[in-house]
């Protein structure tokens, strides 16, 4: 059976479950979308292809599925790199499809042409130029494996205009799955062994366990050996925060009891993370006077960061299998004592404004089905330490690259990949400013997000690092001139309100969730509010800052 190009694309969407895409068309990539008329998969036109991306990483990450995104070539295609990088950090599967000029005209500065393949190396899993038409399906279908296999991350393939339009012989096939790589069984008990010793151990879960499903078999784990469990920013709702043995987030704003617990630990479980930075400190002294057990799926992130004293790589479900086999519970009374004597989750923010918001939505959202994304900077700070997720796939943020703007986007493809879910964006005014035309898709689409604006009329983080690291020198962190956004949402048609007070944000959530439709509500917040706790720079991972009364209020 010969079938263009671009149907053949269209049939292999469908082929891997494809229900929806994100995109933005262009003359390179139109005879795609020409093809796509006649298909059943849902394509969402976004306001800017930046928006594509993390509508799909969004997709990809509360799914658990691929998330694609469409882009023409040469701006279409750079517009995507923000979103891919994003992805890749955080290894969230994401297939982008762009479209190329003439294979004739490749090298020759064609209209709309760049090496986009180049351009996307260092932040894409891997990426395919289409040279030959009959290798189309057969790309597009590894695309899809090497996207969600292993460790996921974001694949790009490039298709020429004529390869789109050039008749293809076309065959039905699949390829096989990849076997999941079983851990080393010495490993195993040598690492069951050690935590069987461990007088103060703990389990430290990332984005990983999340990633490969394996939140319900770490759970297991550590309820087995009632070890104490710290998260990072990418593993919030692995195990749940209303657990009695979770002590919070660890890292550069971890909560004290969680970052003190890691410092005076002589065992770390370390499950599905990368160590980045922002979770270790200055690293010598992290890793000093205990021993690290790393499980991870990619063997390149072992030893990378932190030297472990035992790594296992392999399938994460698998591993922790082994272990809760092998491991078994003892006593750690004395050690629990010591872990309660430290100011737990509830005792971090003294007598800021902040994070009050954040805490009076916790009675509104425990045990509904809802799903968090942040933008990035303090508002995603305070969320991480003070909203207590409960589940798996609830917390969406850009924890590696750092995204501005990821925040509404990333909840319009949760959305839609979750229907019967109620999704909220959370974001700061900067953040807000970048993506915030996706209301209009929002709108258009009547996609019931809840999108909330923390609006200090600033660059709230940058104006903490400045006041933490440049002695109070302030530039370029005050966005002067009020802007109302709850009047921007209604040049929309999307209805929303201001809150002035927690009761009153956690009333306008209340309501926003009974309507199905989208809304926003606008918190205006004291500009002088910082993250607390935060580490020192360069320093240990429960050195803390110490602000004067009047840097905070």
């Amino acid at each position: 059976m010969q079938l263009s190009g671009a149907e053949i694309m269209c049939r292999i969407l469908a082929e891997e479950g494809v229900t929806t895409v994100f995109g933005y068309p262009g003359g390179a990539i139109l005879p795609f979308y020409d093809a796509l008329r006649q298909s059943t998969i849902q394509h969402i036109l976004t306001a800017h292809e930046q928006g594509a991306t993390h509508a799909a990483d969004g997709f990809a990450r509360a799914s658990g599925k691929v998330g694609v995104c469409i882009a023409t070539s040469g701006p279409g295609a750079t517009n995507l790199v923000t979103g891919l990088a994003t992805a890749f950090l955080d290894s969230v599967p994401v297939v982008a499809i762009t479209g190329q000029v003439n294979r004739a005209l490749i090298g020759h500065d064609a209209f709309q042409e760049v090496d986009i393949t180049g351009i996307t190396m260092p932040i894409t899993k891997h990426n395919f130029l289409v040279k030959k038409p009959e290798n189309l399906a057969q790309t597009l279908r590894l695309a899809f494996q090497l996207a969600r296999e292993g460790r996921p991350g974001p694949v790009l393939v490039d298709v020429p205009r004529d390869v789109q339009t050039a008749l293809i012989d076309f065959e039905e096939s699949r390829l096989a799955e990849l076997q999941p790589l079983e851990p080393d069984a010495e490993r195993v008990a040598a690492a069951a062994a050690a935590i069987n010793k461990a007088k103060r151990p703990v389990m430290l879960v990332g984005g990983g366990v999340i990633n490969a499903n394996a939140e319900y078999d770490a759970m297991h784990l550590c309820e087995k050996l009632h070890i104490p469990v710290v998260s990072t920013l990418m593993g919030l709702g692995a195990i749940s925060a209303y657990r009695q043995l979770f002590l919070g987030m660890t890292g550069l704003h971890g909560h004290e009891r969680a970052n003190n617990a890691v410092k005076e630990a002589d065992l770390i479980l370390a499950v599905g993370s990368r160590f980045n930075d922002r979770v270790t400190g200055e690293r010598s002294s992290y890793s000093a006077n205990k021993l690290i057990i790393h499980l991870d799926i990619d063997p390149a992130e072992v030893d990378k960061n932190i030297d472990s004293g035992i790594g296992i790589t392999g399938d994460m479900v698998a591993t922790l299998n082994a272990l809760e086999k092998a491991a078994q519970p003892h006593d750690l009374s004395s050690w629990w004592d010591k872990i309660n004597s430290w100011p737990g989750m509830d005792d971090d923010f003294g007598d800021e404004e902040a994070p009050r918001f954040f805490k009076a939505l916790n009675p509104v959202l425990k045990d509904k089905d809802y799903i968090i994304t942040t933008d990035v900077g303090q508002h995603q700070m305070w969320a991480a330490q003070h909203l207590k997720i409960q589940f798996a796939r609830q917390w969406l943020t850009s924890g590696g690259l750092g995204t501005m703007g990821f925040g509404l986007p990333a909840a319009l493809g949760a959305q839609l990949a979750r229907p019967q879910s109620r999704v909220i964006s959370i974001s700061g005014d900067g953040g807000f400013k970048m993506t915030g035309s996706e209301l209009f898709t929002i709108a258009s689409n009547n996609v019931p997000v809840i999108a909330i604006v923390f609006n200090n009329s600033g660059l709230g983080m940058i104006r903490q690092l400045q006041t933490v690291q440049f002695a109070k020198r302030f530039t370029a962190c005050e966005l002067p001139g009020y802007v109302d956004f709850v009047k921007y949402a209604a040049a929309f048609g999307i209805e929303g309100e201001h809150a002035d007070t927690p009761e009153a944000l956690a009333q306008a959530v209340a309501k926003a969730w009974e309507c199905r439709k989208p809304y926003l509500i606008e918190v205006c917040i004291n500009p002088k509010n910082m993250v607390l706790p935060m580490v020192a720079p360069g320093l240990g991972i429960n050195d803390f800052v110490k602000f004067a009364d009047d840097e905070i209020n």
